[in-house]
């Protein structure tokens, strides 16, 4: 069902105010603090229908309301404008991962500092470990009509075995002429060296049918990489959660911290998260279904190289977050640009 402009207008007024306020919104304090032109007593009319539909909640202690994960996924789809960020995070940016420009590692730890500094959330950044597995060769074995076997054998005799779904369909010939040319293209390379470059792109042919499948297999060949690489995980502003009304039951705040006991699947998790600016917001999240996960990729010279994030409440200020993630790895990603006779361009902010 179609919200009307009104019934947005109110939900947008209720998320501002429980982001900023952290307690539950009633109708006359948004009557009173939002100029949007009718009564209390509409504004409750149309919460109440906001309720129903799913976009509310009203805890059992209050006569008010809270939004719903279902209210923050429309506000981040539909809503939210981009938030600007003021000259001093800029500068403080700027400054900060300028400084130590020269040491990969001590930059992104920087960046997930800042990340944490300035939300006031808990942060966190992937960087690859050195690993110097290198590729033998690649085989693309059948198992059924959409399904085929990916497997990656390294020159140390490890051997990675993943499954995949095609989106087209394919005969033994072209798996057999893919995996040919796969080998030939990353044989001898390592891991880190093939994720840094532009893989889709690396396996040429000229081909339409082989060229289908190698669309369809590429993004699974990288995702299988990426589990295969050693990462690591820095954390930032763990203890930022004790500052936050949600993580006031010290049972909250322990299953909180207990999610980065468990480094190796969060890593994985994390991972497998899409390139770009991801949130994913209460239920999205397995293992996470009280908190919002906000993830970005940073390239070194244009290529993917790994992600930072942060976690927290679901009650977010998710225009600030998403605008000073997206600034914060375009800063990254500008200042690990190699040289390639562009030097001197002005960074764009």
């Amino acid at each position: 069902m179609d919200l009307s402009e009104r019934q947005l207008q109110i939900l947008q007024a209720i998320i501002n105010d429980y982001v900023e306020n952290a307690e539950p919104v009633g109708s006359r304090s948004i009557a009173k603090r939002y100029d949007l032109g009718v009564s209390p007593a509409t504004i409750r009319n149309e919460m109440s229908d906001l309720e129903e539909m799913g976009y509310l909640t009203h805890p059992h202690t209050s006569a008010g309301r809270v939004p719903s994960d279902k209210a923050y996924r429309l506000y981040v789809n539909t809503l939210m404008k981009k938030k600007n960020l003021s000259a001093k995070d800029k500068r403080l940016i700027n400054d900060r991962l300028q400084a130590s420009r020269d040491e990969f590692d001590a930059t992104i730890r920087h960046a997930a500092e800042l990340l944490s500094e300035i939300t006031h959330l808990t942060s966190f950044a992937l960087t690859p470990a050195t690993n110097e597995e290198t590729i033998a060769f690649i085989r693309l074995l059948p198992v059924d009509e959409r399904t085929i076997i990916l497997m990656i054998v390294g020159e140390s005799g490890n051997i990675t075995n993943t499954t995949m779904r095609l989106k087209v369909p394919y005969t033994q010939d072209a798996l057999d002429l893919l995996s040919k040319n796969m080998t030939v293209t990353y044989k001898g390379r390592t891991l880190d060296d093939v994720l840094k470059s532009h893989i889709i792109e690396d396996v040429g042919t000229d081909i339409e049918a082989l060229s289908s499948l190698r669309g369809s297999v590429m993004p699974g060949f990288l995702r299988t990489l990426e589990e295969m690489l050693n990462v690591n995980l820095y954390m930032e502003g763990m203890t930022n959660i004790f500052n936050l009304p949600e993580y006031s039951s010290i049972d909250r705040a322990r299953d909180f911290m207990q999610l980065f006991a468990q480094k190796d699947w969060f890593t994985q998790k994390m991972l497998q998260r899409a390139d770009g600016v991801v949130v994913t917001i209460g239920d999205e999240n397995t293992k996470m279904k009280d908190c919002t996960l906000i993830t970005a990729t940073y390239h070194v010279d244009g290529k993917l190289v790994g992600k930072i994030g942060v976690i927290g409440p679901t009650r977010m200020k998710y225009d600030e977050v998403t605008s000073l993630m997206e600034y914060l790895t375009n800063n990254l990603s500008e200042s690990f640009r190699l040289t390639d006779g562009t030097d001197g361009e002005e960074k764009k902010e």
